[in-house]
C-alpha cells in the first residue's frame, strides 16, 4: 500500500465481453451517494500521455515487448499524475482494468509469462496494489457472442479464441493466488444479482474505511 494513503483503490479485470464495463459507472455512482469523493479512470489511459498510448496499443500492431513497455510508460505516468495523488488526498479510485490485465493479456493471451511483467510491476509501483479487485468472469462463447456484437473492434478483441482462455486462465489463477484482494464475479448472472453483490461489498468498504 501506499505510505499515508487514505482513499481506496477499487479495480475492474475480466477479458473482453466480460461485461466489467457496465457495472464500473454504477459503482461510481454508488460510492459517490455514500458521500465519498471518487476518481474515475482506466488503462491504458487517464492522463493525456496515456489516451495517447492507448490510441497505439489498441490500432497498432507492434512487437510484444514494446507493447508491454507502453503499458507500463502508460501506468507509470497514470500512477503519477492521477492514482498516487488521489489515493493520498483521501479520494477513492475507481480504474478499469490496472496491473492485473498485464498479466492476464500481455503474460497468458500473448504468452510473455510472468517474470518480465513482475520486474516491471516491481519497478513502476512496488508499494501500490488495489485494495479490490472485481474479476467478471463469463465462459469463452458468452466473452465472443457478445464481442461479435460490438462494431468496430480493435487489436485485442480482434484475437483468436486461445487467446481469450490463456487470458482467462491468468485472471483466474491470480485470483486463487490473491483471494483476500479479488472477488470473482460470474458475469453471465443477471445484472441485478451482481449488483446486489457489489452492493454488500461496497458498503463493507466504506465501513472499514470509516474505522480504519
Amino acid at each position: 500500500m501506499i505510505s499515508g494513503k487514505k482513499g481506496l483503490f477499487l479495480t475492474f479485470e475480466g477479458v473482453d465481453g466480460a461485461g466489467k464495463s457496465t457495472h464500473v459507472q454504477w459503482t461510481v455512482d454508488q460510492l459517490r451517494a455514500r458521500g465519498l469523493t471518487v476518481i474515475s479512470t482506466r488503462e491504458p489511459g487517464g492522463t493525456e500521455i496515456g489516451e495517447k498510448l492507448r490510441e497505439l496499443l489498441l490500432h497498432q500492431s507492434m512487437g510484444l515487448e514494446c507493447e508491454t513497455l507502453l503499458m507500463f510508460a502508460a501506468r507509470a505516468q497514470h500512477l503519477k499524475e492521477v492514482i498516487q495523488p488521489a489515493l493520498e488526498a483521501g479520494s477513492w479510485v475507481v480504474c478499469d482494468r490496472f496491473t492485473d490485465a498485464t498479466f492476464a493479456y500481455q503474460g497468458g493471451g500473448r504468452e510473455l509469462g510472468v517474470e518480465r511483467i513482475a520486474t516491471l510491476e516491481r519497478w513502476v509501483h512496488p508499494d501500490c496494489q488495489p485494495d479490490r479487485t472485481w474479476l467478471f468472469d463469463v465462459p469463452l462463447e458468452v466473452a465472443r457472442e457478445r464481442l461479435d456484437r460490438t462494431r468496430d473492434k480493435d487489436r485485442f478483441e480482434q484475437e483468436a479464441s486461445a487467446f481469450f482462455l490463456r487470458t482467462r486462465e491468468v485472471y483466474l489463477s491470480r485470483a486463487a493466488q490473491y483471494p483476500e484482494r479479488f472477488t470473482v464475479i460470474d458475469s453471465t448472472v443477471p445484472i441485478d444479482d451482481i449488483r446486489l453483490l457489489l452492493t454488500e461489498q461496497i458498503n463493507r468498504l466504506v465501513a472499514r474505511s470509516l474505522t480504519a
